[in-house]
């Protein structure tokens, strides 16, 4: 980025944003003002993430979404850098299997859980705790149109998102008056995270889409923006699918 905007006054918390959807979701903010501060669990990956953002108004705090130290250093280190925490985007997740759920091995369930739901709700319960509690916001949780709908092959994630987009409702309804919480329900993004989903038949997957292609991260970062925005001040509990009309074709012999 050559030319950034005028700073909004705004700050924003971005996991897993080293690339893929939460790069897309912090590019935008940094776009429009935002200072930001991304999380990864690669540090050089992270770094080269900052370059590209603008250092002089990104950060990157590397480790792991569900580690606890983690999750205290990177609010710590954003108040720390900023003096606000306006805006958080859970975007981290994993789903290291691929199969039926009936062959799922426990410990790889708990894994998926601890990271995809477990670490979203305790930098809620952070990020509530260091800035929005007192002074208000917006929480963006990233979930899947996996969470809405049955999906073959990644269950243990699909169930994981399903919970995330509960647990979006839960926090809209606690953290209310104060603090706006929505979700976004993706569909297949080009991402390294979905490539299996694409590769080698992009073309293929993108033919059962109405607008006719997959998503890319720009996608979901303008709709991440627009869900920190005053626009959508009067928002909150919902969740947003950002799917290119897939979902149109439910139902459809």
């Amino acid at each position: 980025m050559t030319e950034l905007p005028e700073l909004s006054g705004k700050v924003a918390l971005v996991t897993g944003a080293s690339r893929g959807i939460g790069y897309g979701v912090a590019e935008a903010l940094v776009a429009r003002g935002d200072r930001v501060c991304i999380t990864g669990r690669n540090e050089d990956a992270l770094k080269e993430a900052v370059d590209r953002l603008g250092a002089d108004r990104v950060i990157g705090v590397a480790g792991k979404a569900h580690d606890l130290d983690h999750q205290s250093e990177v609010v710590g280190r954003t108040m720390e850098a900023f003096g606000r925490l306006d805006f958080l985007v859970n975007n981290a997740g994993t789903n290291p299997v691929f199969g039926p759920i009936a062959d799922l091995d426990l410990d790889v369930a708990r894994k998926v859980f601890e990271t995809n739901v477990v670490s979203a709700l305790g930098l809620a319960q952070k990020t509530w705790h260091a800035w929005q509690k007192e002074n208000g916001g917006a929480i963006v949780n990233i979930a899947s149109i996996a969470g809405l709908a049955p999906s073959p092959f990644i269950g243990a994630y699909g169930v994981s998102k399903a919970a995330m987009i509960n647990l979006t409702q839960q926090l809209a309804h606690e953290f209310a008056p104060k603090v706006r919480v929505n979700a976004i329900a993706p569909a297949v993004v080009k991402t390294k995270f979905a490539q299996a989903l694409y590769e080698d038949r992009e073309a293929e997957a993108a033919a059962s889409y109405p607008l006719g292609r997959l998503g890319v991260p720009a996608d979901i970062g303008g709709a991440a923006a627009f869900l920190t925005s005053a626009q959508s001040d009067w928002v909150t509990g919902q969740t947003l699918v950002v799917d290119g009309g897939l979902f149109l074709n439910a139902g459809v012999g």
